[in-house]
């Protein structure tokens, strides 16, 4: 039942409005989501769930029989969000999205909540940054505004979202990593979740801040849609922001050019005819742009200090649930 789910390892004084509190905490995030793109002249969107080829290049997805004819459950509304940018040049959506990752931890979940936000006419993934934010101070503050008797009753303190969160590179991160914490990542595609918890206490010691962006992600590790930085070719214009020291979210600048997709998709040996309804919006021109996608569960999780993101999901879909 979702009471034991809860129950376990949440902070402060858990009795039947302490069960809620965490549900309260992530509706006035939403709230504060939507309150700061709004006023940042974004639109709202709603897009499909269902979709006829996989977001990620084909991996961890759930395939579904659509009237005879194979279809996925979408990882996230990216395709459909890079479109919409050609027509209202920022908008954001927050909605469910899927991932048939085989993964039984306390950060992943099958089904989540996803605030995404995509904006055209940017010079680099720093100004998706700038973003983001805000975006992350105005779900704070809606927290502070909203939902200030489910705080007090989990004992939680709220962060300060710096005005510019600090940043490293993401081949700076390996060094200071290799000359402090006894292990060599450098070479590694991607961040360990024990190097994402060094670096979160490096940030909060060294600046004072409980966020962190790591830029510059290697473009092994990137979808085929991620620009790369022009100077360093083998790393791209994408940034995770890591809180707390676990990430939270991830996003970049994203590939324009019709061009350039066709030599993305070449180089992974990916198939365009299976992405024909995505490029053809970047066959008519679309703008520089990037976005930005947070998970809501994981992020309320971290917020309220719970041991396992299952704790902030009302209905938990993993490896191993499906019912309620």
């Amino acid at each position: 039942m979702i009471s034991r789910v809860l129950a376990a390892d949440l902070p402060g004084h858990v009795g039947r409005h302490g069960l809620r509190a965490p549900f309260e905490i992530a509706a006035a995030g939403v709230a504060g989501f939507r309150a700061t793109l709004d006023g940042l002249g974004f639109v709202e969107t709603s897009t499909p769930k269902i979709v006829a080829s996989a977001t990620e290049s084909g991996a961890n997805v759930f395939g579904i029989d659509y009237f005879g004819r194979p279809a996925f459950l979408a990882q996230s509304p990216q395709f459909f969000k890079q479109a919409l940018v050609g027509v209202f040049e920022r908008v954001y959506e927050v909605g469910p999205v899927f991932r048939a990752e085989p993964h039984d931890t306390a950060r992943h979940l099958a089904q989540y909540t996803s605030l995404d936000a995509e904006l055209g006419f940017i010079g680099h993934h720093r100004d998706v940054m700038a973003v983001l934010t805000k975006a992350v101070a105005g779900m704070h503050a809606a927290v502070a505004e909203r939902a200030a008797t489910a705080t007090a009753l989990l004992e939680i303190g709220l962060p300060s979202v710096p005005e510019e969160i600090p940043s490293i590179h993401f081949a700076d991160a390996q060094e200071l990593l290799a000359r402090h914490t006894g292990e060599d990542p450098r070479g590694e595609p991607d961040l360990a979740p024990s190097h994402e918890r060094w670096l979160g206490e490096w940030a909060l010691r060294e600046h004072g801040s409980e966020f962190l962006f790591v830029t510059g992600y290697p473009m092994v590790k990137r979808p085929f849609y991620t620009h790369p930085d022009p100077e360093r070719p083998e790393y791209s214009r994408s940034f995770d922001l890591l809180f707390r020291g676990l990430e939270l979210v991830t996003g970049g600048q994203r590939l324009h050019r019709h061009a350039d997709y066709l030599d993305a998709l070449a180089a992974r040996g990916e198939d365009p005819k299976a992405y024909e309804g995505y490029l053809a919006a970047f066959a008519h021109g679309m703008p520089p742009h990037g976005g930005f996608a947070i998970g809501l569960e994981r992020w309320t999780s971290r917020l309220t200090g719970a041991a396992n993101v299952r704790q902030t999901t009302l209905f938990p879909r993993d490896l191993h649930r499906l019912s309620p």
